[in-house]
């Protein structure tokens, strides 16, 4: 019976435990007044409770435009959304921030964290890339507007980053039209990849793919198309091995050359 007494206190006790502490949260918030709801809020923001302090901040953000703890106000607003992982919205608030304060010792930061903050929500390769598109161009402008910035080092390290994972899906892009046999879409992708990243890694086995491609094409056509893509073929070859004889490829596109040479001779003596 005591111990079943005592139980049922210390459930008693608990439930008045949290709704106490639940009732002073809801208190500041229905209390009506701007500066103690404000206290409270920057309380919260500084215990690391991201998501009552967004609140708080909410709630007063109105009452306090056009005075001096707005600025306070919208900077550590924008701070709590990226906390709490919300990106989207902690890079429209940190651009928002450097667009209405811009005279403020946040505004590099804010500018900044935008980007950061699009660089958060970059996916892997295999999906779309628009934020990594965002993100990257935010750092270049950042890096325009604040040369000087021992920020600067960092947006190229992660403009880098992101550009690799571009190319890593274009790339992949590219080898699934070669896997599917779609040699001139192919060509088109592998072509564009050594234009949008001209100091690619994979330059020689890029160029080694777009002759493979342009002769299957060429032996996969009909007749009448067949010495044309040959020769265009050739030339591309031709590029190849000027670039790279010594290459391990190099003694297959040799190969492809000369039979794309001995079919070339078949057409013509066909021809005749």
């Amino acid at each position: 019976m005591k111990n079943s007494l005592l139980i049922s206190l210390s459930v008693v006790l608990l439930f008045m435990l949290s709704t106490a502490c639940k009732s002073e949260f809801e208190r500041i918030r229905t209390s009506g007044d701007p500066s103690e709801i404000l206290a409270k809020a920057d309380a919260y923001y500084e215990a690391e409770e991201y998501l009552k302090a967004q609140t708080l901040y909410e709630l007063v953000i109105s009452s306090f435009r056009g005075r001096p703890e707005a600025e306070g106000i919208s900077y550590r607003y924008a701070y709590t959304y990226y906390n709490l992982e919300q990106y989207i919205l902690a890079a429209y608030y940190f651009k928002n921030f450097s667009a209405t304060y811009g005279a403020s010792q946040y505004q590099e930061e804010a500018e900044f964290m935008h980007a950061y903050s699009n660089y958060k929500l970059s996916p892997t390769f295999r999906l779309d890339q628009s934020y990594s598109l965002t993100a990257i161009e935010a750092f270049e402008e950042f890096a325009n507007q604040h040369p000087a910035s021992e920020r600067v080092a960092e947006c190229n390290r992660l403009i880098d980053e992101m550009r690799a994972k571009l190319e890593v899906k274009d790339y992949e892009a590219a080898v699934l039209y070669f896997d599917l046999q779609q040699y001139q879409a192919a060509i088109r992708s592998f072509e564009n990849l050594l234009i949008e990243f001209p100091d690619t890694k994979k330059a020689e086995d890029i160029r080694y793919k777009i002759v493979r491609s342009a002769y299957l094409l060429a032996q996969n056509s009909f007749v009448e198309k067949q010495e044309e893509r040959y020769n265009d073929m050739l030339k591309r070859a031709e590029i190849y091995m000027n670039r790279y004889r010594s290459s391990e490829n190099a003694v297959e596109v040799q190969k492809m050359i000369t039979e794309a040479q001995n079919r070339l001779t078949q057409l013509e003596y066909v021809r005749y």
